[in-house]
């Protein structure tokens, strides 16, 4: 399964970065986002990783998952990995590209069941009814929110 949810934001790319970076307000920015917790010294954790354990809502019903978090300030994107439950073995990637227009957000979500069989099914609710609808109301937040800031 792949995913893409985008978003053209009227602000310089380096003003996002320094904003969606900081995945432990989230839910003081995000009112679909019910927590966002550190998880330090769980197995799943690597150097450079902030292990996390997250929740929002999005689509039918709340859900939390646990992830590993980087921020690459040099390429300025966002790269999670899950770790358990449903979405475990997900690749995500927020890349942030300036444009005349402004800086066009895009998360990427890469995920194959581990349940061999199962995917054809799994896939798409998880897809439409979880990840998807979190990731548009996600950008669509940070959007009205750095557009709003001078």
């Amino acid at each position: 399964m792949h995913s893409t949810s985008s978003i053209l934001i009227h602000a310089p790319r380096e003003k996002i970065f320094e904003t969606v970076s900081q995945l432990l307000q989230w839910p003081e920015l995000l009112p679909h986002y019910r927590f966002v917790r550190a998880q330090a010294g769980h197995p799943f954790v690597r150097e450079g990783w902030l292990g996390l354990h997250m929740s929002a809502v999005g689509g039918w019903f709340p859900v939390a998952w646990k992830a590993m978090f980087r921020a690459d300030s040099a390429k300025l994107e966002l790269h999670f990995e899950h770790v358990a439950a449903f979405t475990k073995g997900m690749q995500v990637v927020w890349t942030l590209t300036q444009t005349p227009e402004g800086t066009f957000v895009e998360i990427l979500h890469k995920m194959s069941f581990r349940v061999k069989g199962l995917g054809f099914l799994i896939e798409p609710l998880l897809q439409h009814g979880f990840i998807e609808p979190v990731a548009r109301k996600t950008l669509a937040t940070f959007k009205a929110l750095l557009e709003a800031r001078p």
